[in-house]
């Protein structure tokens, strides 16, 4: 059921070893608690990367909040998770832009809609696992091309810091960047989970320091990047956003060239879904694999909701599994109250003219961790998965795969349509190893490629 918590002993304390299952909660007054843990755990991912698509950050908060819970009752209460905003759409949106129009409102229309169709197919694919079993994902994103997707998701983004923030104010990257890593690793508990939050609330307000300390930054030419000089902070527009008022809609535009860039995005949002499912069952010694296909689809459903209006594509969130493995507190009830907090937050314009403000330098510094640690992720998948690079199966396709995203690489396919960086490095990684596989089945002795 989606709703009807039992109260866990005296909803005040937890015995040692005990946890509180989903269906289970403390006292409202402490459930309250939970959510808002939940809500700053992925609010610094969640408007971070509206950001850098160019979409309303009030926008992706509220609809997050409505996200979030769509997911719980399509899971009828059984799989605990936040719905926050998708890092693995952020190459693809890049790419709409860079043809559609940059800022300009009918690129972003043409990005909504990209991202409406995407969520429509991760929903599709929700339904067949949900029908056909999860081994169906198991055969057509084997590990090896899981890994690498998620990889070169993230290593794929790597233009963005060095063509886009970082050159904004270099000194002010690094500065946040360092800092950031110093709360990681300082700070074991909830501090330290939610350090990407914490570097960019430092970096923000150091920045509006040196504006009155240094003044401007100074312009900048390396031959290839230009940047104007300019103030770190602008607040403007913080002034003239009213308190309390619906985020700005913008209705998507469909455009087949723009929804093929970020398809590839979805064979990532299936391995996090997955992989979200599979450590919450873990954590809660639940096998949660029969409600697999509905998360896979709420995740989908979720995203075409939150697409329809403007607000950013949506996947379970690893930050909100910190949070439960270290409160030990699973109960959805939390995650419905964090839901509707994020509401709240974004029919608060002022608030989004707040985080739209955030300096370039310090997305450069935050963006610089978040993608390496995306990257990173798809290394993870191999190792606990034993993926064998010896085999020219896995080696080639995925190696060409990462430097096509890494590029970015462009392909012209015709006079007003290109595959480039991460979607063409996806397309060769899923498409060439499903090839490959099937001419080394038809081989005697496959060759081995060794070290040396």
């Amino acid at each position: 059921m989606a709703f009807g918590w039992t109260k866990h002993g005296d909803g005040k304390h937890l015995a040692p070893g005990e946890v509180v299952r989903p269906d289970e909660r403390l006292s409202w007054p402490r459930m309250v608690g939970f959510g808002a843990q939940h809500v700053v755990a992925m609010f610094g991912a969640t408007f971070v990367f509206p950001l850098v698509m160019g979409l309303s950050p009030n926008m992706a908060i509220m609809m997050s909040g409505v996200a979030t819970i769509l997911f719980l009752l399509i899971v009828k209460g059984k799989v605990p998770s936040y719905l926050g905003t998708s890092a693995s759409f952020v190459g693809g949106v890049l790419a709409i832009r860079a043809l559609f129009g940059g800022d300009s409102p009918e690129a972003s229309s043409v990005v909504v809609g990209a991202i409406l169709v995407a969520g429509f197919v991760l929903a599709l694919i929700g339904l067949a696992v949900h029908f056909l079993g999860v081994q169906v994902i198991n055969k057509i994103f084997p590990p090896p091309v899981t890994g690498a997707v998620v990889m070169l998701i993230g290593f794929g983004l790597a233009f963005v810091v060095a063509d886009v923030y970082w050159p904004q104010d270099q000194w002010m990257a690094l500065l946040t960047m360092l800092i950031t890593f110093v709360v990681v690793v300082a700070f074991k508990g909830f501090v330290g989970r939610v350090a990407i939050l914490v570097g960019l609330v430092a970096g923000y307000v150091l920045s509006w320091a040196a504006d009155r300390v240094f003044g401007m930054v100074p312009a900048y030419d390396d031959g290839a990047v230009q940047v104007a000089a300019h103030f770190r902070v602008d607040l403007s527009g913080v002034a003239e956003a009213d308190w309390f008022g619906l985020p700005p809609v913008t209705w998507p535009s469909f455009h087949t060239s723009a929804v093929l860039l970020v398809l590839p995005a979805v064979i990532a949002l299936v391995a996090e879904n997955i992989g979200h499912v599979k450590a919450v069952g873990e954590m809660t010694k639940t096998d949660l694999d029969p409600y697999m296909g509905r998360a896979i689809a709420a995740d989908g459903v979720a995203t075409v909701v939150a697409s329809s209006v403007g607000g950013s594509p949506t996947t379970t969130y690893a930050e909100n599994i910190g949070v439960m493995a270290a409160t030990k507190v699973y109960s959805t009830a939390a995650y419905y109250i964090a839901g509707v907090i994020a509401i709240l937050f974004g029919l608060m314009p002022k608030f989004g003219a707040l985080v739209s403000a955030t300096p370039s330098g310090v997305l450069g510094g935050i963006t610089v961790i978040l993608y390496g640690m995306i990257g990173l992720l798809g290394a993870k998948i191999w190792i606990e998965n034993r993926v064998d690079f010896a085999d020219p199966v896995n080696m080639v396709p995925i190696g060409a795969g990462i430097i096509l995203a890494i590029g970015p690489v462009k392909q012209l396919i015709s006079s007003d349509f290109r595959l480039e960086g991460i979607a063409l490095g996806t397309i060769v990684v899923v498409g060439g190893w499903h090839l490959l596989r099937v001419i080394a089945r038809r081989t005697p002795e496959p060759v081995r490629i060794e070290a040396g």
